[in-house]
């Protein structure tokens, strides 16, 4: 298990334009030959977006790009027509595929917090799609088969304990509260990259919890 904390994220973004952003892997001016990927995860960016702050439409290709909202309301657009608004609760998945053209915008008068997750295809090209689970339950397996992934939402109450999923590869995402993963203590931000995770288990802190897990193939 490695891991790797909030603080050692490199910070981008734009203050100016209200735009804050922590990386978790190399990205972007930000080139890390080291920290390229995990498994299908080539990116993991907690984005802080003020009201009325927001991302200009830009393309993606290749590319499997899942948002989970943390607080406030996601407005987003793209190039094969979509237009929704992702909440708290909601997932959010765009397969770039050959090729898309987004926007993501903060339309609300709120602060807005999302995490995003790019996984890299098993095989590229195709055509682009786009949805969003609404109210995701917890517990409830989400799959990207385009990566070879599935993503586990846990929701802990203080001491509550949940079994990580065995496999290649997981990918753990400290949304909110505190957990206790193995022998290794998480807090908000905080990430760990397991390798041929078997039999571990995840426990709530006081605060309890909100654990995103990505399951993936070797």
């Amino acid at each position: 298990m490695d891991v790797r904390r909030a603080g050692e994220r490199y910070r981008g973004g734009d203050a100016a334009a209200g735009i804050e952003s922590l990386h978790a892997f190399s990205f972007g001016p930000h080139y890390d030959p080291d920290n390229l990927r995990f498994g299908a995860v080539i990116a993991c960016n907690e984005e802080r977006l003020a009201p009325g702050a927001g991302f200009d439409e830009h393309p993606h290709s290749h590319t499997e790009i899942v948002t989970w909202v943390v607080e406030g309301e996601l407005t987003h657009r793209d190039s094969t027509g979509h237009r929704s608004v992702v909440r708290p609760g909601d997932v959010q998945r765009l397969s770039a595929a050959g090729g898309v053209r987004h926007v993501e915008r903060n339309d609300g008068d709120v602060r807005l917090v999302f995490v995003q997750m790019w996984l890299a295809p098993v095989q590229p090209g195709g055509d682009p799609c786009y949805e969003v689970v609404h109210g995701i339950a917890d517990s409830t397996p989400y799959a990207v088969p385009e990566a070879g992934a599935m993503l586990h939402v846990r929701r802990l109450a203080p001491g509550e304990r949940t079994a990580v999923p065995d496999g290649a590869f997981v990918y753990a995402h400290l949304v909110r509260g505190g957990v206790r993963l193995g022998e290794q203590e998480l807090g908000p931000g905080d990430s760990a990259r397991i390798t041929d995770a078997k039999d571990l288990e995840a426990v709530g802190a006081r605060t309890g919890a909100e654990l995103l897990l990505w399951e993936m193939a070797g």
